[in-house]
């Protein structure tokens, strides 16, 4: 994670972004629940952090909480949500219309943190011209005419890795300035654009690795 919206950007860690986005589901729950203050050990506790880890992460941001009380939970959700960027309205556009990008698109919970998804290309002439709730599925060959006319902030790649590179090429070129990249591939994109991998063989070979180490 290249930049953060407040804060010391030299110093937060996207570990530290991470562990926000925990902090933040946590707060929320414990808001369903009627909890009105929680502790930075109790926070740590479900988080499955120190307390002093709580508190670290917290202080690139501001001072939260009172000594003996602890911090309020609906004021942290809340600031927790715009350090998170999640007060915006986000639009989004899908590039791979296969089981994973169907998977995503009927998320329901990328709507609840602000993430709409406008649009979805795909090269299948069999999904071309499907919809997806009130979203026609559109051919690749249109997406740069499309996002010109109708730009988005973020670009969801779950294309075959052979394709990944031309879909993020076109993102940078119709101003996308955020790439989620499913593909299993390395993509290379300039300096001002920010992208997060997310490859989830890896994930799970990781998994498998401690698994089998016990």
């Amino acid at each position: 994670m290249k930049r953060i919206i407040e804060g010391d950007m030299e110093k937060v860690s996207e570990f530290t972004v991470r562990r926000l986005s925990g902090y933040f589901r946590i707060l929320a729950d414990l808001e369903q629940n009627d909890v009105v203050t929680v502790s930075s050990a109790r926070l740590g506790e479900l988080g499955g952090v120190t307390s002093a880890q709580v508190r670290k992460d917290l202080s690139y941001f501001g001072n939260f909480g009172t000594r003996g009380l602890g911090y309020k939970v609906s004021d942290l959700k809340n600031t927790i949500m715009k350090i998170l960027g999640l007060k915006k309205e986000w639009k989004m556009a899908l590039f791979g219309a296969g089981s994973l990008g169907r998977a995503l698109f009927f998320h329901d919970g990328f709507k609840e943190d602000g993430f709409f998804f406008t649009r979805i290309f795909d090269t299948d002439p069999a999904k071309i011209g499907a919809s997806w709730g009130n979203i026609r599925i559109q051919p690749v060959s249109e997406a740069e005419e499309s996002l010109q006319n109708d730009p988005v902030n973020i670009g969801v790649v779950t294309t075959p890795k052979s394709a990944a590179q031309a879909t993020v090429d076109l993102m940078v070129r119709v101003g996308v300035k955020g790439v989620l990249n499913f593909a299993p591939v390395r993509v290379e994109i300039p300096s001002e654009i920010w992208l997060r991998n997310v490859n989830l063989a890896v994930a799970l070979e990781s998994l498998s690795f401690y698994m089998s180490s016990q």
